[in-house]
């Protein structure tokens, strides 16, 4: 998948919480993300998390003196918003937030917050009680009437010991949050797109089902990627193990009938649907309600085909099919693509050691 990241200029602003070390995870994590990163610390950051540990990750020189007359430091740290894509601060105080909502600049975060000008992502992090005393909502209040996005803060084990609200946004999250920010302005914006992933289940008893190995893997992938370009994600998935995309609707299903009366309904407002799931193609005529005992001598199990979701769904949106084939790939996809009235049709050869169901890699 592309990295939506790739290229872009942020601005990583760390103020003097006790999760300042949370934000070098995600300083490393935008570095690799290939962005091309400025880091900004305050004084009360820096005796959380020594600049160095920034310097190292960055390589360029961390400054936390607003005043710093080396090599025009002020300046240079204003600039860097002037065509910054997004300026993130993680973590910022309660102070900080303060400061943010009067205008007050007495700090290189601060400064820099009234110069930008680029989308600007707060991820709080606070002791219990802290982030929900009326001060502080009423400035996040205020910051969030001016355009400005939160992130978290989320519910867990505070610096104090105690559980509550008051968390820092883990570092994944905070990062996805950022990617769907910027998407807001990709070539999927305004776009509704609904995603099929993962196997269905069919039962043959209260034990025993008729499924198969897909992972949802590809589908959930390709929800990613949706979001990350700007579209509103429904993701309507069978059984898997894998997390739920950040900033993605999912909708948990089991059998092939639960999954086509939830695509049906799904796709009613949407632009595009995407059917990777492995939908299965039959299932048990009159499922037992009790388990069948491995001493009888016979069990015939009579099927039945399932609902057919991508020929039941109008063809007012686009399209898109998977085809997992063993043989005559190329034969078996165009037939599908025609049958299905499908606008695109992946064609996967699920034949290849090491590519199809439950792999990283895939042959198309």
């Amino acid at each position: 998948m592309n990295n939506s990241l790739k290229g872009k200029k942020i601005v990583l602003a760390v103020t003097g919480s006790i999760a300042a070390y949370k934000a070098v995870d995600i300083a490393s994590k935008l570095t690799q993300a290939d962005v091309s990163l400025h880091i900004l610390l305050t004084k009360e950051a820096a005796e959380f998390v020594t600049p160095l540990s920034f310097q190292n990750i960055s390589r360029q020189k961390i400054s936390t003196d607003l005043f710093s007359s080396e090599d025009n430091a002020y300046l240079q740290h204003l600039e860097s918003t002037y065509d910054a894509d997004a300026f993130l601060i993680a973590p910022a105080t309660a102070n900080t937030i303060a400061k943010l909502a009067i205008g007050i600049a007495d700090d290189l975060v601060s400064t820099a917050f009234l110069a930008a000008t680029c989308p600007v992502i707060i991820a709080p992090a606070m002791d219990l009680n802290m982030y929900d005393n009326p001060s502080t909502q009423s400035n996040v209040k205020t910051l969030q009437k001016r355009g400005v996005i939160f992130a978290g803060p989320e519910q867990g084990r505070l610096a104090s010991g105690k559980v509550g609200r008051g968390r820092l946004m883990e570092p994944n999250n905070i990062i996805d949050l950022l990617k769907t920010t910027l998407g807001a302005y990709g070539d999927f914006a305004g776009k509704r797109i609904v995603i099929t992933a993962g196997p269905t289940v069919e039962h043959i008893d209260p034990v025993r089902i008729i499924t198969n190995p897909s992972s949802g893997k590809m589908g959930f992938a390709l929800a990613t990627a949706s979001r990350d370009r700007g579209a509103k994600v429904t993701l309507i998935s069978g059984p898997t193990y894998l997390e739920t995309p950040f900033g993605v609707t999912k909708i948990d299903v089991k059998s092939a009938k639960q999954m086509y009366t939830a695509v049906l309904k799904s796709v009613i407002n949407a632009d595009i649907l995407i059917m990777a799931a492995a939908v299965s193609d039959f299932r048990p005529t009159n499922p037992h309600t009790a388990k069948e005992k491995k001493s009888i001598a016979k069990l015939t199990l009579p099927l039945e085909t399932t609902e057919d979701i991508l020929a039941s769904v109008p063809d007012n949106l686009l399209k898109i099919g998977f085809a997992a084939e063993t043989e005559d790939i190329e034969r078996n996809a165009t037939s599908k693509l025609s049958a299905k009235n499908l606008d695109l049709i992946i064609a996967n050869d699920i034949s290849q050691p090491g590519t199809g169901f439950a792999s990283d890699f895939n042959q198309v």
